[in-house]
């Protein structure tokens, strides 16, 4: 779910060379799949490669929870980051930038909209008609919605076929959504560290944990913080469970249970270098997020569910879970699998086995490759 996860361990995981730029997509006002009308909605996006005569080589990116439209590349070559998934869209590599017109974009109620590299819309935007955040008073939204908006975004663009579309752990979950609101648009769904079907119980409950230190802050004051001492203790609390959410007992492991002070038995506040390292890590990354937003991102991701629209799927999905996930583990993916199926709908699972647990859909998707490239080319073998 993590591009702040990516940030705390490497700020440059791959050389790439890729240069790309932030643009804007400017909907107007918007109606929630719940009725609400939102005037001015914006969100920011980024392309890579050329669209070809008959728009048919189109790929979308969906992007994970924490994450933006930054799918690769860097915006100048000056720049330390590259994009969370630069291992694998680019020049020669699987999604091939001099084969297909890439798309990513960001979502509605961006967790970081504090961030220069981030558009959206959301709790902290500028209410047109009071002139300040709207907070709380903005609609909630579904995964649904991020997918509508998306839709728009693509129609502007005068694409109306989508050769594959791709996301990792909440990204995974609004590529499903998009396989499921236009199936008529969707050819391929490639779904990384993917939730199945709906959004399990487990993380239903995850997610809750994720959104209670923010919650549980003085400076929160249900929301109405704006102009004043931000909740940054709740964030970095938030921001942290997540991290930890994200990894697994082998990647904890590598800490040995060194201390960070001489004795741990020195005071309450004595620590041990792995707590160090995710305070400091998520202090950092808290300085983007906005309270508001992680709680409506966390609303919308905990409603996901295309069950009920099973029965209209059309495209070919190939899922890649992490064995060692503990947000979706590799049972999820298997489980959703068999119900397409089932529905005589072409889907593949191919785990990918590597010891980081759920931030290695993001870090080393690279590893799947080839099996992606397969799907790719309708090489792959579809059910059993």
């Amino acid at each position: 779910m993590m591009t702040f996860i990516l940030f705390l361990f490497s700020h440059s995981l791959f050389a790439g060379d890729l240069l790309t730029q932030k643009k804007i997509f400017q909907l107007g006002d918007y109606t929630t799949v719940e009725g609400k009308k939102i005037p001015a909605v914006q969100i920011g996006y980024e392309t890579y490669g050329t669209l070809n005569s008959d728009k048919s080589n189109v790929i979308f990116i969906t992007h994970h929870f924490s994450g933006n439209s930054h799918a690769a590349g860097k915006y100048t070559t000056a720049d330390l980051e590259v994009g969370y998934w630069d291992n694998i869209i680019g020049s020669g590599k699987v999604l091939d930038t001099d084969k297909y017109f890439i798309i990513a974009s960001d979502s509605l109620v961006n967790l970081t909209p504090f961030s220069p590299k981030t558009i959206t819309t959301g709790p902290a935007s500028i209410n047109p008609k009071t002139k300040k955040p709207y907070a709380l008073t903005f609609p909630l939204v579904s995964v649904e919605d991020f997918v509508h908006v998306q839709k728009k975004l693509l129609d502007s663009l005068g694409v109306q076929k989508l050769f594959l579309v791709a996301g990792a752990s909440g990204g995974a979950a609004q590529a499903l959504q998009w396989a499921a609101s236009y199936p008529e648009v969707v050819e391929r769904a490639l779904l990384v560290i993917p939730p199945g079907l709906s959004m399990p119980d487990y993380t239903v409950a995850l997610l809750n944990l994720w959104s209670m230190p923010i919650k549980l802050d003085p400076n929160w004051r249900k929301g109405h913080y704006y102009g004043r001492s931000a909740p940054e203790q709740g964030v970095a609390e938030s921001l942290k469970m997540i991290t930890f959410s994200a990894l697994s007992f082998d990647w904890a492991s590598n800490f040995k249970r060194e201390k960070y002070s001489p004795s741990t038995l020195e005071s309450l506040d004595s620590r041990f270098k792995i707590e160090t390292f995710l305070d400091e890590r998520a202090k950092l990354r808290g300085k983007l997020v906005d309270a508001n937003s992680l709680l409506y991102t966390a609303k919308a991701i905990q409603t996901f569910d295309i069950r009920s629209k099973i029965d209209s799927l059309r495209a070919k999905f190939l899922f890649i879970p992490v064995e060692t996930d503990l947000i979706f583990p590799p049972l999820l993916s298997e489980r959703a699998s068999k119900e397409l199926c089932d529905k005589k709908i072409n889907s593949h699972v191919s785990t990918l086995k590597t010891s980081g647990g759920h931030l290695d859909g993001l870090l080393r998707i690279h590893e799947s490759s080839q099996v992606i490239a397969d799907f790719l080319a309708d090489k792959i073998s579809f059910c059993p």
